[in-house]
């Protein structure tokens, strides 16, 4: 230690400057301190002093000169060790002092690292705690702004993560314990937003089911326009796959438009957070049940419809519509969420409501234009439903239904129509003033006018009611097909329902109306209804035509309607009215025939009954029965001549009638010649032959040799057309006359006596 002293004063005392020697010196003096040595540096320093004073002494010796100076030299350095070494006392006191406090600060310092390590530690788990807690704030504030998978991500990763961190101290536990609650607050929040999405498609299921309807609507124009530039895809409906094909350019998305936008977001998130929570199942059961309580709110609509009003069912549907499109658009946009059975079992569940809320809404239509508007509507539902793969066979038999009660009120118009027609019906043949008229008649009617060329004004020979049954049947005919357009499954139903409507409306109620008023003794009213008759027998042949034109299904073959037949059997019933009533007249005339059949001088004139017969016959030709087919004309006077010649040859065979004598067969002869040249005269070959029989039978009468007739060669050539009856009859009361008339001239007195008491 003492050679160290020394090593260190030898170095301080060649320090280069004052500033080394200084911090060497303090140096030194520190370590002695430190080591309590300070009392043997202080000896060095002296030992050093004197071995240096010996030195200065030894070369004192040697120069004098330079010893004085050295000495002074020395006495000044001695007088500055003092001082030195009273600064390096004061410095060791102060050195002392100064290493007490650092001594002192060491251990502050030292205790201040252990209670700084326990901060930094404390700082460190309150920093982890404040990370947990914050994340445990921010899931809260994820909530708030609508951020449910975000807080679910938040919540998961502050329970995996952030709290094994955590996990010695009671936070841990504490925030663990309430993870399950905040993730029921954020199921919480997720269903609320879910039910408040749920309310808004509520909302929005109309005016989605409006748009969808809209769309239906556009694809139909644009499939005529199709239509009309190529006749050959009239074969492909709507929604058939050459229409999808046509029109698959035309890019619409229903849920997503200007009108409707529905954001499927919130379902998607619910069903995510439920997913990541494990409760898929539970949330799918969830929404299924909501969505029926949604649909029983849905259908618990009531109806009232009303022929100026169907609002109601378009809301209806358009609803029912929006509905079902949001359940198969949720079921296409997710996966193994939304089942096809519990869609199509909702779906079914809604059809079969709708149709019992809509059955009894219909009772308030009475008009079949405003029941052809509700087909309207539920056709364009159906085939909007249709688009979405929805079946549809529930609403199709309802339809099915609704076109039996549109034909019900189809038919039910069409009566009071020909009600009213009837009731203004006169019976007399239609006035045409302009050709404008006749054509009208010609497009309304199924009329094949004979005359061409005709001039006005002129006289049709039906009546005003054929144009106007014809036009109605039109309607009716134009309005049954009218069901068919755009979309009905049924087409046979059409056309065996209009068959059978048309002869429902013809036979029961325009024949039977005609037939109802040929009780007339108006033979004018009578021939203008077998001219009727005649027409609509015309008529429904053309109608039979028209049904096979306009036949919508696949049977082929030809079509009968009863009332062709009817009108033709009836046509006959009214040609036997008119010859009832035209023989009664010929009755009435005949009774006022005044033969006396044993009359003493003949007549030169026909029989004044002949003439006003004749008469009759000339006037109903000329007027009632001018407007008569030909034919008909010609059997009308077929038969009442044919009348005419029984009733008179009925005169003679009468049993009031006993004798006859030759004058009274003169008279007969007279008005029988008068008969033949009146049919002459009508220009018929065929009518002469009526009065043959009635010809022969006076013939037989006048002949001198009336056994000639039981000759029957003889009676074959001149006889042939004589009753073999009637001739024996005759000739037996002539034969009797002929006796009392020669008895009565044989007896002139008595016979004048007779005559007198007579």
């Amino acid at each position: 230690m003492k050679d160290n002293f020394s090593h260190s004063i030898q170095q301080f005392l060649h320090a280069p400057s004052d500033s080394d020697y200084l911090d060497q010196l303090v140096t030194v003096i520190h370590e002695a301190c430190s080591i309590g040595r300070e009392h043997a540096l202080a000896e060095q320093l002296q030992h050093f002093s004197e071995s240096r004073e010996h030195d200065i002494e030894r070369l004192c010796n040697t120069n004098h000169q330079e010893f004085v100076s050295s000495v002074n030299q020395l006495l000044n350095v001695r007088k500055g060790t003092v001082d030195l070494t009273d600064e390096i006392l004061k410095l060791n006191e102060s050195i002392q002092t100064s290493t007490q406090k650092v001594v002192e600060h060491k251990k502050a310092l030292v205790d201040s690292r252990d209670v700084r390590q326990n901060i930094d530690e404390a700082t460190q788990a309150l920093r982890l705690c404040l990370e947990v807690l914050g994340l445990a704030n921010r899931v809260e504030e994820l909530l708030k702004n609508k951020k449910h998978y975000a807080a679910l991500r938040t919540l998961d990763e502050l329970q995996n993560v952030h709290l094994k961190e955590v996990v010695q101290f009671d936070v841990a536990e504490m925030i663990q314990n309430s993870v399950p609650a905040m993730q029921g607050m954020v199921k919480e929040a997720v269903m609320t937003d879910l039910n408040s999405w749920l309310y808004r498609i509520r909302e929005s299921s109309q005016l989605l089911g409006q748009v969808a309807f809209d769309q239906t609507e556009l694809r139909r124009q644009r499939q005529k326009e199709r239509v009309n530039k190529n006749p050959y895809l009239r074969l492909f409906k709507l929604n058939s796959a050459i229409e999808l094909v046509l029109d698959e350019r035309e890019e619409f998305d229903v849920l997503d438009n200007e009108d409707v936008r529905i954001d499927f977001d919130p379902l998607f998130e619910c069903l995510h957070i439920h997913e990541a929570l494990g409760e898929r199942d539970e949330f799918r059961l969830t929404y299924t049940n909501t969505r029926r309580q949604q649909k029983e709110l849905l259908m618990a609509v009531s109806l009232t419809l009303s022929d100026a009003d169907i609002t109601g069912l378009n809301h209806l549907l358009e609803s029912i519509a929006g509905f079902a499109i949001l359940e198969k658009a949720t079921m296409k946009k997710t996966t193994n969420f939304r089942g096809s059975q519990d869609v199509d079992e909702l779906w079914d569940s809604m059809c079969k409501k709708a149709i019992s809320i809509i059955s009894p809404a219909l009772n308030g239509i009475t008009a079949a234009g405003a029941l052809l508007r509700v087909k309207n509507v539920l056709a364009l539902f159906i085939q909007t439903m249709d688009s979405w793969g929805y079946a549809v066979d529930n609403f199709d038999n309802f339809l099915l239904i609704l076109f039996n009660g549109y034909s019900k009120l189809l038919k039910k118009e069409f009566y009071q129509n020909f009600k009213d027609i009837m009731a203004n019906e006169d019976f007399g043949p239609m006035q045409i003033q302009t050709p404008e008229e006749y054509e009208n008649v010609l497009k309304a009617s199924w009329f094949k006018d004979p005359i061409p060329n005709r001039e006005y004004p002129t006289v049709l020979p039906f009546s005003q009611m054929y144009p106007l049954c014809c036009m109605d049947i039109r309607d009716f005919l134009n309005r049954y097909y009218f069901f068919s357009d755009e979309y009905f499954q049924h087409q046979n139903a059409i056309d065996e329902e209009l068959k059978a409507s048309l002869d429902d409306i013809l036979c029961n109620h325009v024949c039977a109306a005609l037939v109802e008023r040929l009780n007339s003794n108006n033979l004018g009213q009578l021939v203008q209804i077998l001219i009727n008759l005649e027409q609509f027998e015309y008529a429904s042949r053309e109608l039979e035509g028209l049904l096979v034109e306009v036949r919508q299904s696949d049977q082929g073959g030809s079509v009968s309607i009863k009332a062709t037949e009817r009108f033709r059997s009836e046509k006959k019933t009214a040609e036997k009215r008119i010859f009832e009533l035209v023989n009664s007249k010929i009755d009435d005339l005949v009774e006022t025939a005044d033969y006396n059949w044993m009359g003493a001088k003949p007549r030169t004139r026909p029989s004044e009954y002949l003439q006003q017969m004749t008469l009759f016959l000339n006037n109903i030709m000329g007027s009632a029965l001018l407007a008569l087919p030909e034919d008909i004309k010609g059997l009308i006077y077929f038969d009442a001549l044919s009348h005419i010649a029984t009733s008179i040859l009925a005169l003679p065979m009468s049993e009031s009638v006993k004798t006859i004598n030759k004058v009274a067969v003169q008279d007969l002869d007279t008005d029988v010649t008068f008969l033949q040249r009146f049919v002459e005269g009508l220009g018929d070959p065929t009518l002469p032959q009526i009065f043959e029989e009635l010809g022969q039978t006076v013939d037989l009468l006048q002949n001198d040799n009336p056994d000639e007739f039981y000759d029957i060669g003889m009676r074959m050539r001149r006889y042939a057309n004589v009753d073999p009856l009637t001739g024996p009859v005759l000739l037996e009361k002539l034969m009797a006359g002929e006796a009392e008339r020669e008895r009565a001239a044989a007896t002139p007195v008595r016979t004048g006596l007779a005559a007198r008491f007579r």
